[in-house]
């Protein structure tokens, strides 16, 4: 797509050599040629006035005319009376279009899990915090601040982070970050520097995220088993690590709240180790069957570093997240992020802080829980229609749902067959160390599928499902 210029004209970088015997004109003529051959210029693409090429290039405005002259009749470029001179259709080959990473507009439903209903994003709200905030912030803002992030963001935060997730939220001991991967790469890296060497995380989990991060800081990784009750810490205890990574509000992906006596357990095991919890706080903000479980930081502040971030409750494009740091990390964690990126955008953080004073964040919250809930019921209606010996479970909070497939089903070629119906499913295999596709299960993401898509989707596939369509095998063989 060209570029639009409102009364203004556009640079055009020419290089000219006045020693090297070549005519000044034919330069110019030359050098329009090339870029617009090379697709430097595309079609349609404005150039600069006669007047300003040549006073940029120290020539004179008739030499420039000329040139331009020249290439018009050579078909480069078009001009018309009144308007400015551009490339002509035709003189280059049109660039090859992009083949889309993902099939999803091609889906009569995408069950990919992650991802929140981002037609739901807040625009209105969140152009007025953008707008508040750029109106209200001093001008200091704009300069590189602290690494922790803006004082404000992290004042407002961590007064939200105390209210709704019991967190023992200090604003001097909060990083705001990219979200979740850059969160827990910092995380790891000062604890490198603490010593720590092996890094413990569920099983299944997410081995692919936390294996880069563990990459990065020059670490090893271990993977814990995870039962009904949440991780099990006489498993992590038999290991030697010194870090372990949890999500103990709702953990990704069997959607299982890390029981009482296993939170006291976990905390006594960083006591003892001289370890530290890493926090992931999932799904907090979307639970249904009860309160929301407070976060497992507001108990042991100095043996968790807890991250959030808005990815879930606003949208990922945004990458705003933050970490609850202890104080014995705090600045080793700071200290990373200046040399990572010297700080994440300031208006933006700002403008989530207005959301959160105003209101408006809570009540986006609000909506969404409803919509989600009803997503949730319309999942389980469908099932409970099309696929009836399915067993769900995971769909106490979030917006996934693991569903287990008994007998002899293959998880390649129920996915396979899936898409081949328009469906995208996906297995739990990805989620597990060793990427295991035993017992077979699939992670049903519904948090950007309409109810509608949700109906026709699990209608399409539940033979797969329930085992009266392709995707089964007895003998090794898909029927």
């Amino acid at each position: 797509m060209p570029l639009e210029w409102s009364g203004l004209s556009p640079d055009l970088l020419l290089v000219l050599d006045r020693e090297c015997g070549e005519p000044l004109r034919s330069q110019v003529e030359r050098q329009i040629r090339d870029a617009i051959r090379s697709g430097r210029l595309q079609v349609g693409e404005r150039l600069p006035s006669s007047r300003e090429l040549a006073r940029r290039l120290g020539l004179s405005r008739g030499l420039v005319q000329d040139a331009y002259a020249q290439l018009q009749a050579e078909g480069y470029l078009v001009a018309r009376v009144g308007s400015a001179t551009r490339v002509a259709a035709g003189t280059c080959a049109p660039p090859t279009p992009a083949r889309p990473s993902q099939e999803c507009s091609r889906l009569v439903a995408d069950f990919r899990w992650g991802v929140p209903d981002l037609s739901g994003f807040p625009l209105a709200d969140w152009l007025w915090a953008m707008r508040d905030a750029g109106r209200t912030m001093p001008v200091s803002a704009l300069d590189y601040g602290d690494p922790r992030g803006n004082a404000v963001l992290r004042e407002v935060l961590a007064g939200y982070l105390r209210r709704v997730r019991a967190a023992s939220a200090d604003p001097q001991r909060m990083v705001i970050c990219s979200g979740y991967a850059q969160g827990l790469g910092l995380a790891l890296r000062a604890l490198a520097q603490c010593g720590v060497r092996t890094v413990a995380y569920e099983n299944p989990g997410s081995p692919a995220t936390i294996s880069s991060a563990v990459a990065w800081a020059g670490l090893s990784s271990i993977p814990v088993p995870v039962d009904e009750h949440g991780i099990d810490v006489t498993a992590l205890e038999a290991t030697d690590a010194r870090a372990v990574v949890v999500s103990p509000a709702h953990q990704w992906p069997t959607g299982v709240v890390l029981a009482p006596e296993r939170r006291r357990a976990l905390i006594a095991w960083a006591r003892r180790r001289d370890a530290v919890i890493i926090e992931d706080d999932y799904d907090a903000e979307f639970r249904y069957d009860r309160e929301p479980v407070g976060a497992l930081q507001g108990l042991a502040a100095d043996r968790v570093i807890a991250i959030g971030t808005a990815s879930k409750s606003l949208a990922p494009g945004l990458r705003i997240g933050w970490l609850l740091c202890p104080s014995a990390v705090v600045e080793r964690i700071a200290e990373h992020k200046q040399l990572t990126d010297r700080g994440s955008p300031v208006l933006e953080q700002l403008a989530l802080a207005r959301m959160i004073e105003s209101g408006r964040f809570d009540r986006h919250l609000r909506r969404m829980r409803t919509l989600y809930e009803t997503r949730r019921s319309a999942l389980v209606r469908a099932l409970g229609s099309y696929a009836p010996e399915v067993k769900v479970t995971g769909l106490a909070a979030g917006f996934h749902a693991v569903a287990h497939l008994g007998g002899h089903a293959d998880e390649r070629a129920v996915v396979t067959a899936a898409r081949a119906r328009s469906v995208g499913l996906y297995g739990m295999s990805a989620c597990r160390a060793g990427g295991a596709a035993e017992p077979v299960q699939l992670v049903l993401g519904f948090g950007n599928v309409g109810e509608r898509a949700i109906a026709e989707g699990i209608a399409a596939v539940g033979g797969l499902l329930s085992g009266t369509g392709a995707g089964r095998t007895r003998s090794g063989r898909v029927t």
